[in-house]
């Protein structure tokens, strides 16, 4: 689930284009964890058996870990960039992450 809830926040992030263009790189690496996220869900999907997909093969125990790991340094560039939005402009310092990236992306 923390996979699914971090990806579910940052597509919404990085797939709006603004923030793909101020923070290339953690783009790039969102856009390699959403291919592989898409990838994995769709052969979890086609596989009827719970068993089989989390146990029968390996992929799910390491994938899972390192799109987690891959999410949480996207998270963390995003963090750093609101962190330096805020500290240009004061006031940014109480509205909320989502509210601050409505208003950056608009």
């Amino acid at each position: 689930t923390v996979v699914q809830s971090l990806w579910i926040y940052m597509e919404a992030v990085f797939l709006s284009g603004d923030m793909a263009k101020q923070l290339p790189q953690d783009a790039k690496r969102f856009a390699g964890v959403d291919k592989s996220y898409m990838r994995l869900t769709a052969r979890a999907f086609e596989t009827p058996n719970v068993i089989l997909i989390c146990h029968g093969s390996g992929t799910m125990r390491e994938t899972l870990p390192h799109l987690a790991s891959q999410l949480e340094l996207c998270q963390r560039s995003l963090s750093g960039y609101f962190e330096a939005k805020r500290t240009m402009f004061p006031r940014f310092f109480f509205i909320s992450d989502s509210l601050l990236l409505e208003l950056l992306s608009a």
